[in-house]
């Protein structure tokens, strides 16, 4: 086993201590399960490395584009980047067409490392320059085995080889409202970010870390893999997210720790109680997403504690959690943070909010603004984007496009992305507010909302409830429920109620609410209506015909269009 004198600083580093060290590794299943060593990991990520650099042409950006689900080769690759100094820009598979190929040449991908099934996906598409490599393939198997003996630290792509300042991930950020931004992340980053989370975690080598997101998103790749690989912990991997197989992955794994991001954790709470809900390892879950209210039924159910993090997808801004974060808030500033909730109107910072006994937000309007660091940032930019760059980092502070309010004591509340802002009766509403109240609704599996025109000026609240099986909405039964929340303020009730079989999500799981909106409260599911006076109603094609002429009256019918 290879021994260090000083903590690692790269994920080469990192790579490179698996080397020699014959504990369990990683462990995956493709038919049956499989178990392989640090070691065998180290050595099949400096195969590729050596490839790697045979591959790519001496001009070329070190660039590769990974387009595939979490198969054992998905961190092989990621450790041969890592090793020779070169880049992974993780593919999104739910992306198609253009869109698809736009990403893979945006990142200056020479080389691409995809599998049979997401060959279709690549079909048509016009590819300049770049090269495929197949994996499970007979010619892919060969085209490895001359570097079967390869070693870390024998290939690398500058005779320094790398340092902590070379590029290791170009990942896509939220593409729901435009292109997906490349954001940069360089080795050292990226190591102490896993090297902060197993501190904080206690990751140690009798640890198993449940890989369930997919790789491509940052999620997996740093609050999962990197602590696993600082910690000596083993990795174990889903092919794709699975609600039903989560509890027999986390049992034959012996798994201690997963993470998670959007409506995961909804979907585990709808699947059918078990009586062997409490018989695993797992200690505790990390992500984003999963409210309140869903973790303390998960903790409940399953005996697992869930703790909810921030962390900019780029890096320039975290809050962390301490002992005494009061419950809805998400912690304080991260260390070298300097975290302001400021008005992006008049670039003032909002006054702290106000909160009655029941912890209804008194003065959303005044307090809720966007989270902005206005000390040392991590962000180191995005690929071939100076625009999106300077719009992040304006006036010198990192601008994170999430809305947030600060209480008086200084602890941080998430209240939704920027556009999930809501304007109703000159009241600005934020999204995530609204939607954690809602969640305490037992008939709702998923709940999301958004904002619709208002027929005259601003928005109205418009929410999407999935139920739970056998249930049926009920309109006189979710008025009650309403009337019975003390911190749903007056103008935070939904105008319009959706029922959805499923949620349509984006392929990490979060609510896809760009389709939400887009279709509004024109759209194939039933929907409800809330009078001004309180009451729901279908609207139906009657109705709705009513309502459209509204709207048609005041000029307005156009912004249902977008």
């Amino acid at each position: 086993m290879r021994t260090t004198t000083t903590a690692p600083e790269t994920v080469a580093e990192l790579m490179a201590c698996q080397w020699g060290d014959h504990r369990p590794g990683l462990m995956y299943e493709d038919g049956e399960r499989h178990v392989l060593t640090r070691h065998r990991t180290a050595q099949e990520a400096a195969a590729r490395a050596a490839l790697l650099v045979d591959l790519l042409p001496a001009e070329a950006e070190p660039h590769l584009g990974v387009l595939l689900d979490n198969t054992p080769e998905f961190p092989f690759w990621l450790g041969a980047a890592a090793l020779t100094g070169a880049a992974v820009a993780g593919l999104n598979p739910t992306r198609r067409g253009p869109e698809l190929a736009r990403d893979i040449l945006h990142t200056d991908c020479r080389l691409l490392i995809t599998e049979p099934a997401h060959l279709p996906l690549l079909r048509g598409l016009d590819l300049p320059g770049v090269r495929v490599l197949v994996t499970g393939t007979e010619q892919y198997e060969a085209l490895l085995a001359p570097y079967a003996a390869a070693k870390p630290g024998e290939a690398t792509l500058r005779a320094t080889g790398p340092g902590r300042d070379s590029r290791l991930l170009l990942y896509f950020t939220s593409g729901s409202t435009g292109a997906p931004k490349a954001a940069i992340c360089s080795q050292g980053r990226l190591a102490a970010a896993g090297a902060s989370l197993a501190r904080r975690f206690s990751v140690g080598p009798d640890d198993v870390h449940y890989v369930c997101m997919p790789l491509f998103h940052g999620n997996a790749v740093i609050a999962d893999w990197l602590p696993a690989l600082v910690g000596g912990a083993a990795v174990a991997l889903r092919r794709r997210f699975s609600a039903s197989a989560f509890l027999d992955d986390v049992q034959a794994y012996g798994a201690t720790y997963f993470t998670y991001v959007g409506r995961a954790v909804q979907y585990l709470l709808a699947t059918e109680p078990r009586p062997d809900d409490r018989d695993h390892r797992l200690r505790l879950g990390f992500g984003t997403e999963a409210g309140a209210v869903d973790a303390a039924r998960f903790a409940t159910r399953f005996g697992v504690r869930l703790v909810e993090g921030y962390g900019a997808t780029e890096g320039g801004a975290s809050v962390q959690r301490t002992a005494d974060t009061p419950p809805g808030a998400l912690g304080r500033a991260g260390a070298g943070d300097d975290l302001a909730v400021i008005d992006p109107e008049t670039g003032e910072e909002c006054p702290p909010a106000v909160l009655d006994a029941d912890g209804r937000l008194l003065n959303g309007s005044a307090a809720i603004g966007e989270l902005v660091n206005r000390g040392r940032s991590l962000f180191e930019g995005y690929w071939r984007n100076p625009d999106a760059e300077a719009e992040r980092t304006r006036d010198g502070w990192y601008w994170t496009g999430d809305l947030f309010f600060r209480d008086a004591a200084g602890f941080l509340y998430f209240a939704g992305r920027t556009d999930d802002r809501l304007r109703v009766d000159s009241e600005n509403l934020a999204a995530a507010v609204i939607e954690n109240i809602l969640a305490r609704w037992p008939d709702a599996t998923a709940v999301a909302v958004y904002g619709v025109p208002d027929e005259v000026a601003g928005d109205q609240v418009m929410a999407a409830l999935s139920l739970r099986d056998g249930a049926v909405f009920s309109p006189e039964a979710f008025e009650d429920f309403l009337s019975r929340q003390p911190d749903l303020g007056t103008k935070m009730a939904p105008r319009y109620v959706r029922v959805v079989a499923r949620m349509p999500v984006t392929a990490t799981n979060k609510v896809h609410r760009v389709a939400l909106r887009r279709a509004g409260f024109r759209c194939e599911d039933p929907v409800w209506h809330r009078s001004p006076a309180g009451g729901y109603a279908a609207l139906t094609p009657s109705a709705l015909a009513t309502l459209l002429a509204r709207y048609e009256a005041q000029g307005r019918l156009d912004l249902l269009q977008h």
